[in-house]
């Protein structure tokens, strides 16, 4: 299943099978990262070398290995991201035998966005901050105010710090 997500970059399975070779296929690419031949040879143990065959004009046409695949196309692509590199994305069909749940597994492409740059996080960013500066408006408001409204009456009672120093 592993061989047909990189030979095809996405598959369509079962949420259970997916998140169960999400990690697997992700270790990979980051061993594929390393780029060395021991980690070559590594990948080799755990993957397999399967030739990827493809049919043009009825002949099948040998375009590579998986292998070969991983550390010469998904390596380089995935170079700037520190992990991530697949989906799931449920369907809302269901399997005919026994009525599983279908997902998409995919793997990302070279420009999708990494999860600190989504938008939700900069929303939350501006809300937080449009309360912080909420916050300090009434209070520089409050604070001229006072110099303004010195009444006689204002000045004799004592203001909370003036409390707590006698």
């Amino acid at each position: 299943m592993a061989q047909s997500l990189i030979e095809h970059e996405t598959i369509s399975t079962t949420v259970q099978k997916a998140k169960e070779i999400k990690p697997f296929v992700e270790r990979l690419i980051t061993l594929a990262k390393k780029g060395k031949l021991e980690h070559r040879r590594r990948a080799i143990s755990m993957l397999g070398n399967r030739s990827i065959i493809a049919f043009e004009d009825g002949e099948p046409v040998k375009k590579g290995t998986v292998v070969g695949k991983l550390f010469s196309e998904l390596a380089p692509r995935y170079l700037d991201r520190q992990g991530g590199y697949t989906r799931i994305v449920r369907l809302s069909l269901r399997r005919l035998g026994d009525n599983g749940e279908l997902v998409l597994l995919q793997l990302l492409g070279a420009d999708e966005p990494l999860k600190r740059e989504r938008r939700g996080a900069s929303k939350r960013r501006a809300r937080r901050r449009a309360k912080v500066a909420g916050q300090a408006a009434p209070a520089q408001a409050k604070a001229s105010e006072e110099p303004a409204a010195q009444s006689p009456e204002a000045a004799a009672q004592p203001t909370g710090e003036q409390e707590k120093q006698s």
